[in-house]
Order: structure tokens, then C-alpha cells, then sequence
């Protein structure tokens, strides 16, 4: 059976609720689709905000071949089968890849060709940010649009388009159980109608008790099991450090996310009292690269039990922090001419360099900073 969320999926903008910034009148994704611009671009937003409609809708508009896929599960031979089915009547062919930054560098530049060929035109979808989980080429050969969580008033009117009947109290519950996932709140009335004859306060609350843990990896509770996470390894808490890593690990957490923060606590909160745990952290990323679920998950406990561990010290992040505040505030001051690259001899004439010793102990700073100590170790 469709599931609803597919079965009441807006076919045109004017039935679209949300991203006014995107979608709006003059706004881009509206221009691009009125005027039907053909190009490859990426949507990253949360979790149930339109990403897939938005693409379908596109597609329509620009008269294209629609194939969907999601990075999860499918892999290079998907997309060469995509490439080799003959173009119909000359229309260009779209590929939507649903959760882009599961795609891994390799199959990544497998799919780099053609786009910049043209052979497809691509629509990336992602919860995470593309700047980390996209290649650079790839990322250079698409726009970007960030779509918003849904507000109050999106999701109500969504809801309304489900023509499912409910008393305001059930209404207003759903909304804020959602917190913005318009799939989430028409799948929590699709699952509580398989339950109980009609949708209450009640028999909501109930389905909910019923279904598993949730978690939703772009709200609130993402951003406090992580900071929980990073919290309690800095205080040498590993027996807490590594529940709130079950928590995300349960709920399907991306693991590379889980590991690129444990690279920056190690450099941030460690730092130099035990600079092996940037290298067990690089390490443990590594393993999540090329091993995946279920397996890189004992990679990350080891990890963790590691860095919550070891000594802690923020010398080199507070000396980077002060050094940029001086950055800031003075601008780029003259660098002392013995310590300046002198490739010609117009600057060794100028006394580019004159003077430098290998182990010279007056100070490199510029003059107005010279007796400046970032470094307080």
C-alpha cells in the first residue's frame, strides 16, 4: 500500500508548504522552476522539510527523466545503468540521491564524469552539511540550497492536506511531537490509524509509547545527546560518554559525524597532553570510513573510552582563539623583513631576510605584537 506521505506529496509549488526563502515568489528554486533552468544542485536540511518533493516538482518543470536513488543502498552500478538507458526524446535525465553524504569518495568521483558532462543532472539530498560530505569537485559543480525546519503554521497546513479529522487538542500535540518533520507527523497519524479507529490526544500518545526510540538527527535531541557526548568525555566521565554514544548509534547516527567530533575534542580538549589522541581519533574516523555499521560502532567505544581517558589540555585551542582576536583587531601587521621570503635580489636589497638565524630567540611576531604569549604552557 502507498504510504500517505507519498499519496498527498504536492505535484506543484502552489500546493508546497514551507522554505518562502526557496520557493517564494522571485526566490530561486521558484525562478529556476518557472523559467526552467537546468542544473545540478544540492538540498540540505533537516529531516521531512520537502527535500524530495522539491526535486520531483523540478524535474516536472524541466520536463525531465527522473531517477531516484538512495546513497544507502545503491552504488556505482546503479548510476552506470542510469547513464546507459537511451535519453528519451532528448529529455535530460535527473538523478535524485536521497542521503548524498552516505555516497563515499570513491563512488563520489565515480559520478563526478557525468555531471560535468551533462549526461546527468544531479539533485543531491542531505541532513548533514555538504561542505564535509561532499567532494570539492562535486561540490563545485552544484548549488547549494539550505531548506529550514517547518514552522507551526507549514505543519498545520500540511496536516490539513492529510483531510484526516482531529479535535485541536491531538493537532497541536502532533505539531510539537514533530518538531518540524512533516513526514514524521502524517507517518504518526498513518501508524495510530492502523491501531485505533479514530486519532486522539490519546491514541497518539499511545502509538508514540509504542514506536522505537526516537531520535531526530537534526533537532533538538540530536544536538543534545552530541553535546551530552562531548560533555561528558571532557570530564573524564567514559561510562557516560559512551551511553550517550549508544543512544546515537541506536538511533542510526551517521558514525562519521560521531567521529569528526571526537577529531576536534581531541585536538580542543586534549591538545598537547597527549597528542597520540588525535592520531587514535584519525584513526577511528578512518574506520568508520571503510567499515560501516554494525562493525565501526566497536571502533567508536574504543575511541571514546580512549579520549574520555586521557589528559586534558586546551593550550593550543585558547593560544589559536586569542592569536585570531589579534587578527582581527589589528589586520595584517608588517611581518619582520628577517623572516620574509626573499626570492629576487630586488628583496634581498630591500633587507628581505637579512639577519635570520635558524634558532634565533628574539621574536618573530610583528612589532606591535612582540611580546604577545599565545601559547600558555
Amino acid at each position: 500500500m502507498e504510504p500517505l506521505a507519498n499519496k498527498i506529496r504536492p505535484q506543484s509549488l502552489q500546493d508546497f508548504a514551507g522554505q518562502e526563502h526557496l520557493a517564494g515568489e522571485g526566490k530561486p528554486l521558484r525562478v529556476a522552476i518557472e523559467q526552467k533552468h537546468l542544473f545540478s544542485f544540492i538540498l540540505w536540511g533537516p529531516p521531512g522539510v520537502g527535500k524530495t518533493t522539491l526535486a520531483r516538482i523540478y524535474a516536472h518543470a524541466v520536463n525531465a527523466e527522473f531517477f531516484e536513488l538512495s546513497a544507502v543502498s545503491a552504488g556505482k552500478d546503479d548510476i552506470r545503468k542510469i547513464v546507459d538507458i537511451p535519453p528519451l526524446l532528448g529529455r535530460p535525465k535527473i538523478l535524485f540521491l536521497d542521503e548524498i553524504h552516505r555516497f563515499n569518495k570513491a563512488q563520489q568521483d565515480f559520478l563526478l564524469p557525468y555531471v560535468e558532462t551533462g549526461k546527468l543532472y544531479l539533485i543531491g539530498a542531505t541532513t548533514e552539511n555538504p561542505s564535509f560530505e561532499v567532494i570539492p569537485a562535486l561540490l563545485s559543480r552544484c548549488r547549494v540550497f539550505t531548506l529550514s525546519e517547518l514552522g507551526e503554521q507549514e505543519m498545520l497546513k500540511i496536516i490539513a492536506q492529510t483531510k484526516i479529522k482531529m479535535d485541536k487538542k491531538a493537532k497541536d500535540w502532533l505539531v510539537k511531537m514533530a518538531n518540524g518533520d512533516a513526514r514524521q507527523a502524517i507517518t504518526m497519524l498513518e501508524n495510530t490509524l492502523k491501531l485505533y479507529d479514530r486519532i486522539t490526544l490519546q491514541s497518539l500518545k499511545d502509538t508514540l509509547q509504542s514506536s522505537t526510540l526516537r531520535y531526530d538527527k537534526a533537532g533538538e535531541e540530536h544536538y543534545n545527546t552530541i553535546s551530552a557526548f562531548i560533555k561528558s568525555m571532557r570530564a573524564g566521565q567514559a561510562n557516560a560518554a559512551i551511553y550517550y554514544l549508544a543512544r546515537m548509534v541506536e538511533a542510526g547516527e551517521d558514525p562519521k559525524f560521531i567521529a569528526r567530533r571526537m577529531v576536534i575534542f581531541a585536538s580542543e580538549d586534549i591538545g598537547l597532553a597527549q597528542p597520540t589522541a588525535l592520531v587514535v581519533a584519525n584513526e577511528v574516523f578512518r574506520a568508520c570510513e571503510t567499515i560501516g555499521y554494525p562493525e565501526c560502532s566497536i571502533n567508536l567505544a574504543h575511541g571514546v573510552a580512549y579520549l574520555a581517558g586521557s589528559k586534558k589540555n586546551r593550550a593550543a585551542y585558547d593560544a589559536l582563539y586569542a592569536a585570531l582576536d589579534d587578527v582581527k583587531k589589528y589586520g595584517n601587521l608588517p611581518i619582520p623583513l628577517k623572516i620574509r621570503n626573499a626570492p629576487t635580489k630586488l628583496m634581498k636589497d630591500l633587507d628581505y631576510g637579512k639577519g635570520y638565524e635558524k634558532y634565533d630567540t628574539q621574536s618573530y611576531l610583528p612589532e606591535k605584537l612582540k611580546n604577545k604569549k599565545y601559547l600558555k604552557i
